[in-house]
């Protein structure tokens, strides 16, 4: 580590300077990643995101306040620290392989900057709802030890003329701030089709004004969006994002991992994965998700702290029975 870098950092933290006391951080990061000290930078980038307390309380950064809309009134993101690990995740094998393989290449940007060779930064996640994009997102985030932005696409989307673009512009200059994992969940709101006969010119627009600030931002953060409706998108979107990853329903065999591993953490009793795996065939993987809170909700109500053959019955019909 540099002498200017500490001075820089010791500096940021006297003056209370929470983004100069985030670059400087960021910066010797980096340094370490190019040393190729992979386990001690990914340390240092969990403490640099882990805690959201003021400085001046004793602990790390905190993460900048999300920008807000023209009025002030909303929170165009939600920024988190990430809970849920890739290790959480019952998807595909390919899956899996795919995201351990981006995480561990967002490690080696700087080599890949340094070698002139195109990052792989915006990636697009399709496939039915229910099935692990958005878990997926976070989990990134949690593996790159990151924070977690959530992009609110209700409050990006405005009714002012030509305020949509200008909240876009207000999201990647925050994520140029500091290293996010940022997700534009729902994405097709934003980059529907420009030949839909059904969408205004304004949006239209704002397709094009998301295209071009995507191909410019060179920041720090990995941008993802997730759709479960691909075939909106705009035919220009495709081209753009480096990798699209493909979300599918579980298997059955996929579904028996999902209850077995949630089940770990929960007091059970006489369950039958395999015939309720087969019965949750066809369906996504909040659904197997949804049976065990519910399960866990009946038997707490009834004063148990197990979770019996008869709370899965009694909440079955009703996660059967609703839309996935």
């Amino acid at each position: 580590m540099a002498g200017r870098q500490l001075k820089e950092l010791f500096k940021a933290f006297h003056d209370r300077d929470e983004l100069a006391f985030r670059r400087a951080g960021m910066e010797i990061i980096e340094e370490e990643q190019a040393k190729h000290h992979n386990s001690l930078a990914r340390d240092l980038q969990k403490l640099l995101v882990a805690s959201g307390d003021p400085i001046d309380s004793g602990s790390t950064v905190i993460v900048p306040t999300p920008p807000k809309d023209r009025e002030g009134e909303w929170d165009l993101g939600e920024a988190r620290h990430p809970e849920r690990l890739l290790e959480d995740l019952v998807l595909a094998p390919r899956l899996v392989e795919a995201l351990d393989g981006i995480a561990d290449e967002v490690r080696h940007w700087p080599e890949l900057d340094a070698a002139s060779i195109p990052r792989r930064q915006r990636l697009l996640f399709e496939g039915p709802p229910g099935c692990g994009k958005t878990t997926a997102a976070e989990a990134l985030a949690a593996e790159l030890g990151r924070p977690f932005l959530l992009v609110r696409i209700d409050a990006v989307v405005s009714s002012y003329l030509g305020e949509t673009a200008s909240n876009l512009r207000r999201i990647l200059d925050y994520a140029n701030q500091a290293p996010f994992v940022v997700l534009f969940d729902e994405f097709d709101a934003l980059g529907r089709s420009r030949d839909d006969q059904a969408e205004h010119g304004e949006m239209k627009r704002v397709v094009t004004a998301f295209l071009q600030m995507t191909d410019r931002y060179r920041g720090p953060s990995l941008l993802l969006a997730a759709t479960n409706h691909s075939g909106l998108l705009d035919h220009a979107l495709w081209r753009r994002f480096d990798e699209v990853l493909t979300f599918r329903k579980p298997t059955v065999h996929e579904l028996r991992r999902l209850l077995r591993l949630r089940l770990k953490r929960v007091r059970h009793s006489g369950i039958d994965i395999d015939h309720y795996a087969s019965n949750l065939k066809g369906l996504p993987h909040s659904a197997a998700e949804k049976l065990l809170v519910d399960a866990r909700r009946h038997a707490l109500l009834r004063r148990s702290q197990t979770v019996e053959p008869n709370d899965i019955e009694a909440v079955f019909s009703s996660v059967m029975s609703r839309r996935w």
